[in-house]
């Protein structure tokens, strides 16, 4: 007989339906409704996206996507108000996001 030799024991990796299950009820808690600003604080986010463009100050940006509210930290290197979008430099990998300005919930300077 050969032996199996040294094998870390899985006890619940016999079922993985149950981690789909499980893993889809944590990213059910975790989902957030968006929440809809008021006029003033659409103006405020503005007013600090476009003084963090003419400065090249760093932001924190918390928006919304898939159902998750995230936030990242970056530069903002284009904002268009009319057309509903801006671009930021996010500090940790240096990669451009474009993003729409009605999924910002909450900009503030680093």
């Amino acid at each position: 007989m050969e032996s199996r030799g040294m094998k870390k024991w899985r006890p619940f990796a016999t079922m993985p339906e149950q981690y789909i299950g499980l893993k889809e009820m944590i990213n059910k808690q975790a989902e957030v409704v968006q929440s809809v600003l008021t006029e003033e604080q659409m103006e405020q986010i503005n007013f600090i996206l476009i003084e963090a463009l003419h400065t090249n100050k760093q932001v924190y940006l918390t928006y919304y996507k898939q159902d998750q509210c995230i936030t990242e930290t970056g530069f903002i290197q284009f904002v268009d108000s009319l057309g509903n979008l801006f671009i930021f430099i996010d500090d940790v990998f240096e990669l451009k996001n474009k993003m729409k300005l009605s999924e910002l919930i909450d900009v503030h300077f680093a």
